[in-house]
This record gives C-alpha cells, sequence and structure tokens, in this order.
C-alpha cells in the first residue's frame, strides 16, 4: 500500500512538472513571437485625384491600373533582404488563443506603363475628358504618369489575432494552426512621381490609414520555430500625397499572399 502511494505521488510530480509539448505550448498566454517574410500583392483600379490649385488643375485619372515589383523573382541573393517586398510581424498572445500584432508589409505600387489613361475633370483651368497613352513620350517625358509608392505603399496594421489549433499529428513536435486576424493602421508610403512632366521630391509621409484581415496557417516545429502561409486583403486609402505643387489622393483595395519564417518564445510557463 505505502509503495502503491509512493508511484502515484511520484507520477503525479513528473506528470506537472514535465515539459510541455508543442501542441500544448503553441498560442498560449504569454507567448511572444516574431517572423519576418516576403509577400506578392494584386491591387485593384483606382481613381488617381491629382489637385493643384496654383497651375489651375483638379482632376482624375480614372481606373489607374498598376502593380507590384516583388524584387525576389530576379537575384535575391543578390540583394539586401530588406529590398524586396518584405514584412515582418511583432506578436504576443494575451490569453490562450487571443493575441495582439503589430503587423507591417513593405508593398511596391507601380502605376502599369502599357495602359490607356482616362483623363476627367479641370487641367489648365478647362475642362478636361481626354485619354493618354501612358507608353509614349509626354514632352519631354517618357510617358504621361509615372507614379510609384516603389519604396513602399507600407501597410502598418495593429491587429487582434485569433488562433484555432488543428492538428499535431500525435507528435511532441509539430503544430498546425490557423490564425484569423484583423486590425486597422496607417500607411506610410514612399511618393515618387512625375505627372504630365512635372517631378515631385521622393519623399516619406504618413499618407492615410488602412483596414485589413488575414487568414495565415501556421506550422510550428520544435516548440519555437514556425513556417507561416499568409493570405491577407487590404483596403488602403491615401491622402494629401505631396506631388509637384499639389496633392494626389487615391484609394485601392489589395490581395496579398506573404510566407514569414519566425520564431516564438514563452515567456510564462
Amino acid at each position: 500500500m505505502l509503495l502503491s502511494g509512493l508511484t502515484l505521488v511520484l507520477g503525479s510530480a513528473f506528470a506537472q512538472n514535465k515539459k510541455r509539448t508543442t501542441a500544448e505550448q503553441v498560442g498560449k498566454k504569454g507567448e511572444f513571437y516574431i517572423s519576418w517574410g516576403y509577400n506578392k500583392e494584386w491591387y485593384t483600379s483606382s481613381n488617381l485625384h491629382i489637385s493643384q490649385p496654383s497651375l489651375g488643375n483638379d482632376y482624375k485619372f480614372a481606373n489607374v491600373l498598376a502593380n507590384d515589383h516583388p524584387g525576389w523573382d530576379h537575384g535575391i541573393t543578390n540583394k539586401a533582404i530588406s529590398i524586396p517586398q518584405y514584412n515582418y510581424r511583432v506578436g504576443y498572445f494575451f490569453k490562450d488563443n487571443w493575441g495582439f500584432e503589430i503587423n507591417f508589409d513593405h508593398t511596391k505600387y507601380i502605376v502599369t506603363t502599357n495602359q490607356l489613361l482616362h483623363v476627367k475633370g479641370t487641367k489648365d483651368g478647362k475642362q478636361v475628358d481626354e485619354f493618354y497613352e501612358n507608353n509614349k513620350p509626354y514632352g519631354n517625358a517618357q510617358q504621361p504618369l509615372t507614379y510609384f509608392l516603389n519604396n513602399g505603399a507600407n501597410f502598418l496594421l495593429f491587429n487582434l489575432v485569433h488562433r484555432k489549433h488543428l492538428t499535431s499529428f500525435n507528435t511532441n513536435w509539430f503544430d498546425a494552426s490557423v490564425l484569423l486576424k484583423g486590425g486597422v493602421g496607417i500607411v506610410i508610403p514612399h511618393v515618387e512621381n512625375t505627372i504630365f512632366g512635372e517631378s515631385n521630391d521622393p519623399h516619406f509621409q504618413v499618407g492615410g490609414m488602412d483596414v485589413g484581415v488575414e487568414a495565415a496557417l501556421r506550422m510550428t516545429f520544435a516548440k519555437y520555430v514556425f513556417l507561416e502561409y499568409c493570405n491577407k486583403l487590404v483596403y488602403a486609402n491615401y491622402w494629401g500625397l505631396r506631388i509637384k505643387d499639389g496633392t494626389a489622393r487615391q484609394a485601392f483595395g489589395c490581395y496579398e499572399m506573404i510566407l514569414n519564417l519566425g520564431v516564438s518564445v514563452p515567456l510564462k510557463k
């Protein structure tokens, strides 16, 4: 009887002190994580509004098409890691399966050269409703509209995160989970453009607000290292973007695919 009791006590103590498995540890209260990765974007068309009161301009480029510039599709090994379209996340689970995250995507937005531009409004003090081929020279410029957020359309979001465990495949070194994220934030674009031959001074600025939702498949290995594949939708509204003798504004939607590599650290046991 005494031996049986001692065995039960020792067994209970061992069970309480054993290390948690990967599935038991990830997404728990007190977990901190950080990740780095790269992304690919597709943008909706948008109206680019131009306001230059001193020049008598208040018009828009209607339904402008744009593309991204991944950077990692041509010689990524020869570039600094911050040159391609990168992203990072810093997060903390304040309770089991619920966390807060700072979420930043360095995304590049470039108005497509090969398109027909529709200009409507007031230009040079006169009403206009005209079309321009953007792949042909305009005056001394290579084309009517060169418009880059090429050092970043730059989405910064503050996200609420909810984790749903999927499976560990009956192992103690692997966990698969889905993370659902949503939040609001600001955009910090780098604005560079030449509009009908007039160029601005390229610059960074806080240029509006954004909202986003994201679903991520996170695969955690050996409790601390994870690989995360994300699909994300963002709506970004830009205003007060400084151009030559005026400002620009626009709003567009963005779909992103993202791959991150990260590390999680349990700050509480």
